[in-house]
């Protein structure tokens, strides 16, 4: 019995023992590992940023009256092209004409004051030459004299004010453009007594139109004068427009919380698709460079270890920025000095010549289906193993 069970025991130790062989044998068969690969060749690189902004002419002007009354007659609508100058809107004269003769008639009374108090200074200051009359009774005429030039000069400032406000009754254009709206109707009253009314907006040239823009803070410190520029509007969803930074506000506006400052940028619109108040989705290259010499960011991020390579050996050097080729049986690390980068793509200053075929990545096929193995180390991952020891 006991001669059995020891024949059990060494049947069983034998067939773990092949079992376990025959499960490293299989795995060391179908653990196979491939380098991913790029070549360090040209391309375009560039960095942008987006923000949002809406659509108005760079020259408008509301237009306004500066004195109060009924809207007579309006000669002007909606998309009206209008000349500098040209009459647009005409107030009721009929009060303002009163006042101006009211302001008449009251210079024409002081000048009557002022006749017969120069006639009448000139008789005192003759008398008072002569000794015949007294210093006060002079004085007295003179100052009535002198109070009667002043009486004329107000009489005069009246009317030159009433002359004025008849004219702000006719209302012109200041500039040639478009009638972009009109906010009263005829027969409306308007009162010019604490604020200008506003009675139109012209804007000068809709063919020369502009986007103002909202950058957020932590991106305005690479908006500059300049950049080049493309966004979109909801009107146009197919169309992309082109433009130029022209001015970076330094002004910042704060709402709820986030800080903002406005970016116009140009928009040329030849063919008037562009209308003022369209809501415009920016685009602002902030760096651009057109064929340089480039290898994909995650290349740089590669880092082998002798537990991803397999029985290939690691040939590493002292670089911060380094990329790898593989030449023979050896993984070889290349110093190189980068530049500008746009996150997917970086340029290659040194080091790499174009048409160099580099490493980016491992993948691990272990007879189901292809890993991509870390290619990234971690600084919390232990390190590779050293074959040095200490004596």
């Amino acid at each position: 019995m006991k001669k059995l069970s020891k024949i059990w025991i060494g049947a069983g130790i034998i067939i773990v023992v092949a079992v376990i062989t025959w499960l490293l044998s299989n795995n060391k068969e179908k653990r196979q590992i491939t380098f991913d690969k790029a070549k360090v060749e040209s391309a375009n690189i560039q960095n942008s940023i987006t923000a949002t902004g809406t659509i108005e002419p760079v020259t408008s002007i509301t237009v306004g009256t500066q004195v109060s009354g009924i809207i007579s007659k309006i000669f002007v609508d909606y998309n009206t092209v209008v000349k500098k100058g040209q009459v647009i809107a005409e107030l009721d004269k009929t009060n303002l004409i009163s006042n101006l003769n009211t302001a008449k008639a009251n210079l024409a009374s002081a000048q009557s004051k002022l006749n017969y108090e120069a006639a009448n200074h000139s008789r005192y200051k003759t008398l008072h030459d002569k000794g015949l009359v007294s210093d006060d009774e002079y004085e007295n005429a003179r100052l009535n004299y002198l109070q009667a030039k002043e009486s004329v000069a107000t009489a005069k400032e009246t009317v030159q004010t009433a002359q004025t406000n008849l004219g702000y009754a006719t209302i012109t254009s200041p500039i040639d453009g478009v009638v972009l709206s009109k906010e009263v109707e005829e027969g409306q009253t308007v009162a010019a007594s604490y604020s200008t009314p506003e009675l139109f907006t012209i804007a000068q040239d809709l063919t020369d139109m502009r986007v103002v823009a909202d950058v957020d803070e932590a991106d305005i410190g690479d908006v500059k004068e300049g950049e080049r520029a493309s966004f979109t509007v909801d009107a146009y969803p197919n169309d992309t427009f082109e433009g130029k930074v022209t001015q970076v506000r330094q002004e910042a506006t704060t709402e709820n919380n986030v800080v903002t400052y406005e970016v116009v940028i140009s928009a040329p619109n030849a063919n008037l698709k562009l209308k003022p108040g369209l809501t415009a989705n920016i685009t602002i290259y902030t760096a651009e460079k057109q064929g340089v010499v480039c290898v994909p960011s995650k290349a740089l991020r590669f880092n082998p270890s002798e537990e991803t390579v397999g029985d290939y050996k690691i040939a590493d050097c002292n670089g911060k920025n380094k990329v790898w080729t593989i030449e023979g049986n050896t993984l070889k690390a290349h110093q190189v000095q980068t530049g500008m980068t746009d996150g997917t793509h970086t340029e290659i200053l040194k080091g790499a010549a174009k048409g160099t075929e580099i490493i980016t990545g491992i993948t691990e096929i272990t007879g189901e289906e292809p890993q991509e193995m870390p290619q990234e180390q971690s600084p919390f991952a232990p390190g590779p193993r050293r074959n040095d020891k200490k004596k």
